[in-house]
């Protein structure tokens, strides 16, 4: 009977694990099946750009997997059985269960709430899809008004900058403002804090610092401080959460919810189960946890990808690198910031603004679609056979 790979989740992380896997082994020992809840590849580093009008590709799964031997099963994650060794899917036919013998996890993030009341009924989000087209027709309704709008961006993270800076630019008749809950910018060097409000400026953002907010209405939002904000359309962007499917499964997790795991990506509860991209609670090489990145997504994908392979064939893992070097700020198409990082993970003085950095941020965009797109490209060719894995307990992994 083949070995039988489950990977859950098609975004930057899952996709790049996926082909990995299909080019490094052999079809004659694995069956490998990816599950994705949406057709299409999702260019999640560019939501905020399909939000205010621009068109983003986003190419057919189906054709991204064609021809690497990858099974792909359209349908949401409901749960996880790690005792089982299952997974419940739902799809427009009912759904079902699919087993495994390994699983990579790599469902992401979700916007985070925090418990703030009315963000679900009454804010808008760019963490999905389709999200983000509901918030362009939102957009679209308030151009169409003739006296333009209100737009509120909750959050100063790099989400809440790239989404007020690009609504600002591509809808310059809303009004927009950007609620900070500290200083503005303030993980960035001085310069790119500088450089960072001097864009607002130019693009008409109203920045409203050290400002907290406690509850989103229809047409308002209400801060800690007393301060009500008109808004005709509120953008949360603050933070990102994961889903409780890991938690409820029974797997370890943090206080978030995120999927704790050891140097390889591996569960620490549950060795058969490995976790990458958002939904990993992974330490990096500067003994920091790694944050909810795309960057991130990549470095863990192919640790996890060279244990599993490693392991199910026999070989030494080798331990790839697990880096945090800094952001990529896009200001709107023609501007940004590009800040590097130390090893502790403090802004280094010097940053990229201006054209250049902007140029920077599209040609990674750009390579991340090219990768994800061809998951299998420029990987060695030779196909690993399997060998004979003993049994782990998951107290032995951990040690």
């Amino acid at each position: 009977m083949k070995h039988r790979i489950v990977v859950l989740g098609a975004g930057y992380a899952g996709a790049y694990a996926v082909g990995t896997l299909a080019r490094r082994l052999s079809p004659a020992g694995t069956e490998i099946t990816v599950v994705n809840a949406e057709p299409d590849f999702v260019q999640r580093l560019r939501l905020h750009q399909l939000a205010v009008g621009q068109e983003i590709e986003a190419p057919r799964l189906a054709d991204v997997f064609a021809g690497t031997g990858i099974r792909l099963r359209l349908a949401r994650v409901t749960a996880v059985d790690p005792e089982r060794q299952v997974v419940s899917v739902a799809d427009a036919d009912g759904g079902g269960e699919l087993g495994y013998d390994t699983l990579l996890y790599a469902l992401g993030s979700r916007v985070a709430d925090h418990g703030v009341p009315g963000v679900a009924e009454h804010a808008s989000h760019v963490t999905s899809r389709p999200a983000a087209l509901r918030l362009r027709e939102r957009l679209d309704s308030l151009g169409k008004r003739g006296e333009g709008g209100k737009v509120l961006v909750v959050g100063d993270g790099l989400t809440g900058i790239e989404t007020a800076t690009e609504i600002a630019e591509s809808r310059p008749s809303l009004s927009v403002s950007l609620v900070a809950r500290g200083e503005l910018g303030a993980p960035l060097s001085a310069g790119a804090r500088s450089h960072l409000r001097q864009a607002c400026d130019r693009l008409g953002i109203t920045v409203l610092e050290h400002t907290s907010v406690e509850a989103v209405e229809a047409a308002r939002v209400l801060c800690a401080d007393g301060t009500v904000l008109a808004s005709d359309a509120t953008v949360w962007t603050a933070g990102f959460a994961v889903d409780a499917i890991a938690a409820a499964g029974g797997l370890e997790v943090t206080d978030n919810g995120r999927i704790v795991v050891d140097r390889t990506m591996r569960s620490v509860s549950h060795p058969n189960v490995y976790a990458v991209g958002d939904s990993a609670y992974a330490i990096g090489d500067n003994g920091r946890p790694l944050p909810m990145s795309c960057a991130s997504a990549g470095y863990t994908g192919m640790q996890a990808t060279a244990a599993i392979v490693g392991r199910l064939t026999g070989r030494k893992i080798p331990n790839a690198k697990l880096d945090y070097h800094g952001n990529h700020i896009s200001l709107g198409r023609r501007d940004g910031i590009l800040q590097m990082v130390d090893g502790e993970a403090q802004a280094k003085p010097k940053y990229v603004g201006g054209r250049k950095a902007a140029r920077i941020k599209a040609g990674i965009l750009r390579m991340s679609l090219w990768t994800t797109s061809h998951p299998t490209f420029g990987l060695p060719k030779r196909k690993r056979h399997l060998v004979a894995v003993p049994e782990v307990s998951a107290k032995k992994a951990v040690a």
